[in-house]
């Protein structure tokens, strides 16, 4: 499940790609089919980038690979191992939401995009995180520690002090949203629960598929209950 439409970036021959909190890796084996991209995936858990490293030794020999480089890195989003002004792509998606020190870990993406590079960054949409919160004291715990809830105008307040300037921005995962809601209702870490399950094998198929009729869905929901917000910036 991709949230970044890497349709809106600007991506040449050779682009060097940082894929930061990169949990297993979705982002960063699906930039490995631009031509020659070397592309990095940077995550705290091993265990995590173990799974990533398998998912992208898969996509690279079933032939989604054209060309290029790519490795994976344990890094602390807040103190990055890689020197100024490198990457000419910073992906951050659903990781700021966990980051005691936000302002920090922004200036960080910043610090490695070149100047004129694109820092794409997604969180939790307000309303949808609210009502999960609201339905389950358990959600924001075992979703991997969420600390906190963003406005809209809060993300873009600190992607602009954080040196980059905003272009585009869209809502992602609506199809997703009744899913949370649902598992939040009967408590987030059941595994018994039947409409959950088949709601969940509904997402599963729509992933592996991508059939016409949910993604005309997902585009009908996002406006009004898109799970994610992405935001697409530029460093002047």
């Amino acid at each position: 499940m991709v949230t970044v439409d890497f349709d809106k970036l600007t991506i040449k021959p050779g682009v060097k790609i940082l894929d930061v909190g990169c949990g297993q890796g979705r982002h960063a084996a699906y930039a490995l089919k631009y031509k020659d991209a070397f592309v990095v995936g940077a995550d705290l858990s091993a265990a995590d980038l173990q799974k990533a490293g398998d998912r992208l030794r898969f996509h690279q020999f079933a032939g989604a690979w054209d060309g290029g480089a790519w490795g994976l890195a344990v890094s602390d989003i807040t103190a990055l191992p890689f020197q100024d002004h490198f990457f000419d792509i910073v992906i951050c998606s659903e990781v700021l939401e966990h980051i005691p020190d936000d302002r920090k870990a922004l200036s960080e993406l910043v610090r490695v995009l070149k100047k004129g590079g694109e820092l794409v960054v997604s969180v939790p949409r307000y309303l949808p995180e609210r009502i999960c919160w609201a339905l389950s004291d358990e959600y924001y715990l075992v979703n991997q520690g969420h600390i906190r809830i963003y406005k809209e105008k809060t993300i873009r307040s600190l992607l602009l002090n954080a040196g980059v300037t905003l272009h585009d921005f869209h809502f992602a995962h609506g199809l997703h949203t009744p899913y949370w809601w649902l598992k939040c209702a009967f408590g987030p870490t059941r595994d018994d629960v039947k409409m959950v399950n088949l709601y969940k094998r509904l997402l599963d198929w729509d992933t592996l598929r991508q059939p016409v009729i949910t993604r005309i869905m997902d585009r009908c929901l996002n406006p009004f209950i898109g799970k994610s917000v992405v935001f697409y910036s530029r460093k002047e």
